[in-house]
């Protein structure tokens, strides 16, 4: 008799936490298959540590293989899920897709940036939900400021050093918390003109900061922040977003080159593909994270609406501690589908709550008792370092020679602006240059879906979520998004229009094609308007990138004379959370 198949789609909080505990509870009974995009746990509490250089970014990281030794490993992003054929159909790294059948499946995809219908938003922010974002934001930040302090122009300083954060939540706070620390030491490395200090404006319509928290956590973060030096704003937030600043809601202009997007998240567009009962996109689950109607279908973390025992009527709220929770509950009650154990109805118990503003400030109230300053900066530490999965001592170590050693700001130029935009289904993966696609499909039927958008007409692809995450970078140049990109005339977006080849480089090109086969693939996007390298960069037509259609693999023609653009159908391939 063969084993029962059990499916996990996504890794976060709630899918990580099952797999371990699932591969404890089944002994070997049952095979295990974990789908994410990445090969890594993200721990996003710390995640603003990255982007401020205290903490490297492997340091967030868990690997899934090394700690998961008893489950496979599938790398990829769930396209669909066909409920009655009990199947999810997945797209992998490099395009290749695949099928992994299931008797359990467990949706743990996760969320997604949470975006308004507020113009230049999308175009001009970034968000706050994966690695490459908080790795973006460490060099543009760090740029900013090395700018600033060789600009001649005041207003330019001014503008440079100015950094603007929408939403005041955890994710928000923390990150101009950290954020202003992080600019005031490199501006006592290098002084910026007279009378000029690093500006950190946080806006949120809230009356007060993190207002999901408790009040007297609230008070302690905004003391701590004004004092700081950072302009807290509640009742506002951007009207208009430009590439030279922001229009706020209270009719000021702000100059600005950053835009921090942190006003929320949304449950991932695959849990509404499913074309089964929602609560504000989240897939409706009973006590025991198992969707009605459906036996073997259960779903966890922030994809999930998980009926709140302790307040009748009221869902979970969408955090990490109660994602890790239900990853564990999850667990039981599909071993106990499977024979093994008893079912449990998710409950939980506040235990308190913990926001890191850096150096050695923090708020919390660890079971009830609230405190502030040096003692809350240890309890929030010992909270991380417990609640990690893994890298304990690595973290703890740069923590250690961040606190005696001065911090290093260093531009490394692996992330550029496009490749991490706001309208995105995969935070947690950033657009390379000629990138695989994913293929697209119609939504087939009550029975199963695919990701919201599929089927869709073309969209530009900084707005549509799929779009953005596996096209290749637009086609004809525009102005350059000062905001996304400071260093524009550096690192501007992939042009579309090229000149001739050079002749020098690849008069030998047809001789090295073999040698330079991933070249296409991954080579950086030229800075000028110049027609591609034969052999080392991908053939597109102007514009074309924009469209909903997938990305595609082009094959250089034998003679130059006979290059023709692209079909806009050709076969795709794809670049593989929560």
């Amino acid at each position: 008799m063969s084993r029962p198949r059990i499916v996990i789609v996504g890794a976060g909080f709630a899918g990580y936490r099952a797999a371990r505990v699932l591969s404890r509870l089944t002994r070997h009974k049952a095979d295990i298959t974990l789908l994410n995009p990445t090969d890594y746990f993200l721990y996003l509490p710390l995640l603003p540590q990255v982007a401020a250089g205290i903490l490297e970014p492997r340091r967030v990281t868990v690997s899934l293989t090394g700690t998961l030794p008893d489950v496979r490993l599938v790398l990829g992003e769930a396209d669909a899920v066909d409920l009655d054929g009990h199947t999810v159909r997945y797209t992998g790294p490099e395009g290749d897709g695949g099928t992994l059948p299931f008797d359990r499946l467990i949706l743990a995809a996760g969320s997604v940036n949470k975006l308004l219908p507020i113009p230049g938003v999308a175009e001009h922010a970034h968000g706050f939900r994966g690695l490459p974002e908080a790795l973006y934001l460490r060099d543009h930040v760090t740029r900013q400021m090395e700018l600033a302090a060789s600009a001649d122009d005041p207003a330019s300083c001014a503008e440079r050093c100015t950094f603007v954060v929408v939403g005041a939540g955890y994710t928000g706070t923390e990150v101009a918390a950290q954020g202003k620390l992080f600019t005031d030491s490199q501006v006592r490395k290098r002084p910026l003109r007279a009378g000029m200090r690093p500006r950190w404006l946080l806006l949120d319509v809230a009356e007060r900061v993190l207002p999901e928290l408790d009040e007297n956590l609230s008070r302690t973060a905004d003391r701590v922040l004004r004092q700081r030096g950072v302009e807290v704003r509640m009742g506002t937030s951007v009207k208009e977003a430009t590439h030279r600043g922001v229009l706020l809601t209270d009719g000021e202009f702000v100059d600005t080159r950053t835009l921090v997007w942190c006003v929320g998240v949304r449950p991932d567009p695959l849990a509404e593909s499913l074309e089964l009962p929602l609560e504000k996109g989240r897939l409706l689950v009973d006590p025991y994270l198992q969707v009605p109607g459906r036996p073997g279908l259960f779903a966890a973390g922030d994809a999930a609406a998980v009926p709140d025992l302790e307040k009748p009527g009221a869902y979970t709220p969408m955090t990490a501690q109660h994602a890790w929770r239900q990853g564990k509950a999850v667990a039981h009650n599909v071993a106990a589908s499977l024979g093994l154990g008893e079912r449990r109805a998710y409950r939980h118990r506040d235990l308190g709550f913990v926001v890191d503003l850096g150096g050695v400030k923090a708020a919390a109230n660890p079971l009830g008792i609230p405190l502030s300053g040096v003692a809350a900066g240890a309890v929030t530490r010992g909270y991380h370092l417990a609640a990690m999965p893994g890298n304990r001592v690595r973290v703890a170590a740069d923590w250690l020679l961040d606190a005696v050693l001065p911090r290093q700001a260093v531009q490394l130029g692996l992330v550029r602006s496009w490749s991490v935009p706001l309208d995105t289904a995969s935070p947690e993966l950033a657009r390379v240059p000629g990138g695989p696609g994913k293929a697209r499909a119609a939504n087939p039927g009550p029975a199963g879906g695919s990701r919201a958008g599929e089927g869709a007409e073309p969209a530009d692809a900084l707005r549509d979520a799929d779009a953005g995450k596996h096209a290749e970078p637009p086609g004809p140049l525009k102005e350059p998004d000062l905001i996304q990109d400071a260093d524009a005339a550096e690192h501007a977006e992939p042009p579309g229009p090229v000149k001739e080849p050079d002749l020098v480089q690849d008069a030998d090109a047809d001789a090295d094609a073999d040698v330079d086969a991933d070249a296409a693939r991954h080579a950086e996007a030229p800075g000028a308007v110049k027609q591609p390298d034969l052999v080392q960069a991908p053939e597109r037509t102007p514009g074309a990138a924009s469209s909903d259609a997938p990305a595609v693999h082009k094959h250089r023609p034998r003679d130059p004379s006979t290059l023709a653009p692209p079909e806009p159908g050709s076969p795709a391939s794809s670049e593989g959370d929560s």
